[in-house]
């Protein structure tokens, strides 16, 4: 998998057919998105591919991808994106995901972080907070999760939600299997951050209103090499309402400036 244009085609990892984008060509960035589904080659990614080449994955149970019948929990999701690596033959990766794709992105750090080139955590869940909740995104539904999710929608020029409802509703029963209980968290995951040496940068909204800026200040405590950029006047979605402020972080922590 080579090409340097944009492309859509399907991989079979653990006997499931999985939809993958790929953009541009360099070094490998897998990029693992949230309870949205993937929204495609958002401008943060459309600018890292131009240096880099993107992966960015449907999550199996999302959209066109299949979910292998053992696949239920986060942790298994993370097993099988090191075993979806390890099938397309990228040894190293600049990892990087938001919210509950942030939480993948840790979780897989822990399992086997010689496969990092760096990691990059989005507003991630995980993790609970010090101080403040996770929001209840099922108790929320969609509209108001919605409104949450943006600091200003002023700034917001990207839709957040796939139009299909059929779409919208898998992924929901997706999200549902994979983070009710224990809600948004993993007991165990702040304890085993520490081994994760690899630059990590950690992006948070200075507005965030579905996981409180407590939860990314732990995570970086927690992490040898890791450091906290918040991004002012921005909610949970810093890097689709703030592309402009966060792509040259992006760039940068991955040392894709010249």
């Amino acid at each position: 998998m080579s090409d340097t244009n944009t492309s859509g085609d399907h991989v079979e990892v653990a006997g499931a057919k999985i939809h993958l984008l790929k953009s541009g060509s360099g070094d490998a960035i897998l990029s693992l998105h949230s309870i949205e589904g993937n929204l495609g080659l958002l401008p943060y990614l459309d600018a890292l591919s131009q240096s880099a080449c993107v992966y960015a994955p449907t999550h199996p149970g999302f959209g066109s991808s299949e979910r292998p019948d053992w696949l239920e929990t986060i942790a298994d999701l993370a097993r099988f994106y090191l075993w979806m690596l390890q099938g397309i033959e990228l040894d190293k990766v600049h990892l990087m995901g938001g919210f509950m794709g942030g939480w993948v992105a840790a979780e897989m750090a822990v399992m086997n972080p010689d496969i990092l080139q760096s990691l990059t955590l989005i507003g991630t869940a995980g993790v609970r907070p010090s101080e403040g909740e996770i929001a209840d995104i099922f108790l929320l539904g969609d509209e108001q999760t919605t409104s949450l999710s943006i600091g200003n929608p002023d700034l917001l020029t990207t839709a957040i939600e796939p139009e299909d409802p059929f779409v919208r509703l898998r992924g929901r029963e997706m999200t549902t299997r994979l983070c009710w209980k224990p809600y948004m968290h993993s007991p165990s995951l702040i304890h085993l951050l520490p081994r994760v040496h690899v630059p990590t940068l950690i992006l948070w909204g200075e507005n965030d209103r579905i996981v409180p800026v407590s939860a990314g200040e732990r995570i970086a405590d927690a992490m040898p090499d890791a450091r906290l950029e918040i991004i002012a006047g921005a909610g949970h979605l810093p890097h689709i309402e703030r592309p402009n402020e966060v792509i040259p972080l992006l760039q940068q922590h991955m040392g894709l400036t010249d």
